[in-house]
């Protein structure tokens, strides 16, 4: 699969400057957070939702819709944070997570998923989740959860 179109870098901007793709995206702190958070969903809409959200407060973001550009580049990067969608076709994001142990063994991981399963959220925490959201997750708990994940490692 060609990585261009499954990763996108979302060209976060502060106070009314322009994305890579023109369209405007307004700060809601001007507070930059240095860490870069990946995003793991085969949902687009969630992709730009959450990865919007994040450019909003401060986060350098990377958008997957594919797990194994996802793992190839974090293999890569190692970045310190990625949120992770359990249902997608590809590959689940429970075995993601169990991948990314090993390629990215300091690599934090927190869950956004939209099916309520008790069972896969206790799997996803024994494996190592630091947090697991539901879709739509609330924007400020999500935040404040995400710091927090960031500032414990």
């Amino acid at each position: 699969m060609n990585s261009n179109k499954s990763r996108h870098a979302f060209g976060c901007v502060r106070n009314g400057e322009h994305s890579r793709n023109g369209e405007s995206i307004v700060a809601a702190n001007s507070t930059r957070i240095a860490a870069k958070v990946c995003l793991l969903d085969d949902d687009p809409s969630v992709l730009k939702a959450t990865g919007r959200l994040l450019c909003s407060a401060g986060w350098d973001v990377e958008t997957f819709s594919d797990p194994h550009s996802f793992l190839d580049f974090a293999q890569r990067h190692q970045p310190p944070l990625a949120v992770i969608d359990i249902w997608m076709p590809a590959m689940n994001g429970l075995e993601v997570q169990k991948r990314l142990r090993c390629v990215s063994p300091a690599t934090r991981v927190v869950v956004l998923t939209s099916k309520d399963d008790p069972s896969i959220q206790a799997e996803a925490t024994h494996g190592g989740a630091a947090a697991f959201f539901l879709k739509p997750a609330d924007d400020e708990k999500f935040l404040t959860r995400l710091r927090s994940v960031v500032e414990e490692s």
